[in-house]
């Protein structure tokens, strides 16, 4: 079983930066894809980027260039830098990783973006 814990979120300005963790326990995650997505309220989750075991990045067209996705084995922990923030980021962000048998989420942070 993998329990996932993110943290990092918070209010930002358009144009600001925040980075994200979702620290790892219960199992070594390092062979497992991960990736984050995001709700905003009244829309579906969806992937923000993700990451291979061999750490290739992948990202939605909305956050190309701006976010940028990395892992740290050692620490069993995924990150996600936010760049050039703007207030249709806004949403609650999850971090996810998909297990031989199980997809793993985390809890959630809630990233906002506003002046």
């Amino acid at each position: 079983q993998v329990q996932l814990v993110e943290s990092g979120g918070g209010l930002m300005q358009p144009g600001g930066s925040l980075r994200l963790s979702c620290v790892a326990s219960g199992r070594d995650i390092s062979f497992y894809p991960a990736g984050w997505y995001r709700q905003a309220p009244g829309k579906q989750r969806e992937l923000v980027a993700e990451i291979t075991s061999g750490g290739s990045p992948n990202y939605a067209d909305s956050v190309k260039g701006r976010f940028t996705i990395s892992r740290d084995n050692t620490l069993n922990t995924v990150y996600l830098q936010m760049n050039s923030l703007k207030p249709e980021d806004t949403a609650v962000y999850y971090c996810n990783v998909q297990g031989i048998l199980n997809d793993y989420w985390g809890q959630g942070t809630q990233v906002t973006v506003s002046s």
